[in-house]
């Protein structure tokens, strides 16, 4: 059902460890070349080419591309009271976690009358995209809307596939978390698409569509399939993104002392999102090896998912990784840089202060990715394809940038003069000198 990859007695380097470890293929420039006409599309005929797509792709011609205020109320209305309470605890956590996150203004004087002060501003507009594919996700409504929130981003669209069987509309239960969250500019569109409207913004085909029907945003953020992400890829440059996001990924480092079944539950939950998941479990313990591969086939076949997660365990992205010893465990790991990270071993959390490459890290036997995906109060939008290397998952950080702003009085300015001449005609730029000079001529 998974495969081994035997690391013991091999020290590989960094390069090697990067092409033995299992990954997803995701062919982003093939997708990039399908999803150019689209964008194109949107970029010209706005809602007219958006509601053709809609036909072609989702199997519905939406009447409203903006979701009406009714819709958003009565989905809300109608949300089953148990999933109401859970996604306003997931609401009231995140906010707690984000709101930690807004990162504080300073000033420097580095001389009487010479200051130099930074701020940090949120971006104008955001387009927050939740995707509608194999599974409904309100989680990625909290995940998104929140963190742009508390950074205080005044203007926040949420865009979301239609459903045939919702009338056009995306899932209530999307529409639902958005009014939750006071999110009133809400559209059915999905794919490559969505990107390519937050992106460009979209002319209005109808009179209900208006002269325009959506503004172009600032930045881009929310998970996707290959195809959001290749439309990611296309538009970057004209709007910020949070990253090209492939298919999840969860790593599991694990000892002798961990729990066969919990192991084996985990790896489960994420191939559950889809065929091209991957799972990883790096141990130096044949027996827990032996364990979790006995207890896979039963566990698998008992959820409900069972064929795609079956696929997902069997395919080149999910392996068990058998290493010598927690050092090597910890190498593999760095190496690896997963999406979600568990240490399930004994000092979990010493062990997890020397992960240096991780979107998130989850510490001992009750602190399971599932936690992280709804209510721990961190952010779920992670990098993967060993992206962690060098981003970070969503935050606060997403929707804000800082602006240094420069006051120097005329004795400030006066005690530099020299050697800024001094420096600019060194590289040869005499006039960013002169324009100093002139203020004490």
């Amino acid at each position: 059902m998974i495969t081994r990859i035997d690391l013991r007695g091999r020290r590989l380097s960094a390069r090697d460890l990067a092409a033995t470890l299992p990954r997803p293929e995701l062919d982003v420039a093939t997708a990039a070349e399908r999803v150019a006409p689209i964008v194109e599309d949107v970029r010209h005929r706005g809602a007219a080419a958006l509601r053709d797509l809609a036909e072609r792709f989702d199997g519905v011609r939406p009447e409203h591309l903006r979701v009406p205020a009714k819709a958003l109320a009565d989905a809300l209305d109608g949300l089953d009271a148990g999933v109401r309470a859970a996604v306003e605890e997931s609401i009231r956590r995140a906010r707690l976690v984000h709101a930690a996150q807004v990162p504080s203004d300073f000033a420097v004087d580095l001389a009487p009358g010479a200051q130099v002060r930074q701020r940090w501003l949120p971006v104008r507009r955001v387009g927050l995209y939740v995707p509608g594919g194999l599974a409904v996700y309100p989680s990625s409504v909290v995940m998104n809307v929140v963190p742009a929130q508390e950074a205080g981003v005044g203007s926040l669209v949420v865009t979301s596939p239609p459903q045939a069987a919702n009338g056009g509309l995306p899932h209530p239960t999307i529409l639902a978390a958005c009014a939750l969250l006071g999110v009133d500019e809400v559209y059915a569109v999905g794919g490559a698409q969505a990107v390519a409207m937050l992106a460009y913004g979209a002319a209005g085909e109808t009179e209900a569509d208006g002269a325009v029907l959506c503004e172009p945003v600032d930045v881009v953020t929310g998970p996707g399939n290959q195809y959001v992400t290749a439309a990611k890829r296309l538009v970057r440059g004209v709007v910020g993104i949070d990253s090209e996001a492939g298919p999840t990924e969860i790593a599991i480092l694990a000892d002798a002392g961990a729990d066969p079944r919990h192991v084996a539950a985990d790896l489960i939950s994420q191939a559950e999102h889809g065929p091209t998941s991957a799972s990883v479990l790096i141990t130096d313990s044949l027996a827990l090896v032996d364990a979790v591969e006995r207890a896979l086939p039963a566990m698998v076949a008992a959820t409900k998912h069972a064929e795609r997660v079956a696929t997902a365990l069997a395919g080149p992205q999910s392996a068990i990784v058998v290493v010598d010893d927690l050092e090597q465990g910890l190498d593999v790991c760095n190496a690896y840089g997963a999406e979600h990270l568990e240490i399930q071993t004994a000092d979990a959390a010493a062990v997890a202060d020397r992960v240096t490459s991780a979107g998130a890290i989850f510490v001992g036997p009750y602190s399971p990715v599932s936690l992280g995906d709804y209510m721990a109060g961190s952010n779920h939008v992670l990098p993967t394809g060993g992206c962690a290397h060098f981003s970070s998952g969503l935050g606060v950080h997403s929707f804000v940038r800082p602006v240094q702003v420069i006051e120097y009085d005329k004795a400030a300015l006066g005690v530099l003069a020299e050697r800024i001449v001094t420096l600019a005609d060194d590289e040869d730029l005499p006039a960013h000198g002169e324009a100093v000079e002139v203020r004490f001529a």
